[in-house]
């Protein structure tokens, strides 16, 4: 049994679920730095954009009665590997101990044009 969960923010921009409950899991399709209200990007170097993802994934968590601390699994795309350090200093503040298993890869382009885009799966506590 699956369920799609499909919160009032941040606005869906293509037809995907924004997060699906499934087998013990919560899987979150990724997230780029955009305002959740207006869909606008967040200007700004790579750790303005990873904190704007983290605020939108945090938003969909919260909607599927969950946490940062659920999270078992990350998957980070960046548009330059060049910004790993940077955008690893914010991720860090938002799993300050026990953070999830991660893989960081670097891709040819990112939707709209984004340097930084991730998604996660969490476990489902419920």
């Amino acid at each position: 049994m699956k369920e799609s969960i499909f919160p009032p923010k941040p606005k869906v921009g293509g037809p995907y679920s924004p997060a699906v409950r499934a087998g013990g899991f919560v899987f979150l399709s990724g997230q780029i730095g955009a305002d959740p209200d207006t869909a606008e990007l967040v200007g700004g170097d790579v750790q303005k954009q990873c904190a704007q993802v983290f605020e939108n994934l945090k938003l969909v968590l919260t909607e599927c009665g969950l946490t940062l601390a659920d999270v078992v699994k990350a998957n980070v795309y960046l548009k330059n590997m060049d910004d790993f350090a940077k955008m690893n200093e914010t991720y860090s503040s938002y799993f300050p101990v026990n953070p999830p298993a991660r893989t960081t890869v670097e891709v040819a382009r990112l939707p709209r044009d984004v340097s930084i885009e991730i998604e996660m799966v969490a476990l489902d506590n419920k």
